[in-house]
């Protein structure tokens, strides 16, 4: 039987370590790399195309939602599993928005996590305590959007800061499209898109992507097309 190929990415040596000494024992399980650093873990799973990536949250350059987003925008069939040691329902929400597959706490068992990476290549979506198919996925992630935008949203006050031009810009985000694509799509340059790419994140004050789709999205400005971003 063909082993099933794992990346793990987190900063921490001996937590790394421990995620794939934990997975190496299973003889079901092949570890094929390890990186501390959200860029070069990036571009390892792009080199090796595990079937899984074991990836946490918080890392150095980038973070494990835009690693995450990043795959999902490429098409890269890999299955993410983002790890936490911050466990809460918006940064869930930032999970699945950027295209996890699961997303757990790292005080996990090392079995509980077995069975999450079956589940993942099982086509299935793992959100705290929840096993769900691509439909139920789809269903929650859109209640839970609802109710972030009914908590968030001032009735009666659409106002956004954003010019046409950058709310435009901010719906192809949303999209998942990459900043080439977005360039091609509205006839202007690279560096202006990443100029209004910047401009958003400081108008809303976030630092990344994925948080200004949920800033948006919370108050109703844009709407996710979610199907897009879960991944196949």
């Amino acid at each position: 039987m063909e082993q099933i190929t794992l990346v793990v990415i987190d900063d921490h040596p001996l937590f790394r370590q421990g995620v794939a000494n934990a997975l190496a024992i299973d003889p079901r399980f092949k570890v094929v790399g390890q990186e501390a650093h959200g860029e070069r873990g990036l571009e390892l799973i792009q080199a090796l195309r595990p079937r899984v990536a074991v990836v946490d949250v918080n890392l150095p350059g980038m973070n494990g939602q835009q690693i995450t987003h990043e795959l999902a925008t490429s098409r890269i069939p890999t299955r993410v599993i983002l790890m936490t040691a911050y466990d809460d329902a918006e940064q869930m929400l930032h999970a699945a928005i950027a295209g996890a597959a699961a997303y757990c706490s790292k005080d996990i068992q090392p079995d509980e996590l077995t069975k999450i990476i079956f589940h993942v290549l099982d086509g299935k979506y793992v959100m705290g305590q929840q096993v769900m198919t691509k439909i139920e996925f789809e269903s929650w992630l859109a209640r839970q959007l609802d109710s972030a935008r009914r908590s968030y949203s001032e009735p009666g006050s659409p106002f956004h800061p954003l010019s046409d031009r950058e709310m435009e810009v901010l719906e192809l985000v949303v999209e998942g499209r990459s900043n080439k694509e977005i360039a091609t799509q509205l006839g202007i340059s690279h560096q202006t898109v990443k100029n209004h790419i910047t401009s958003i994140l400081r108008k809303f004050g976030v630092e990344d992507r994925t948080q200004a789709v949920v800033y948006a999205l919370k108050r109703g400005w844009v709407k996710l097309n979610y199907e897009s971003h879960a991944q196949e």
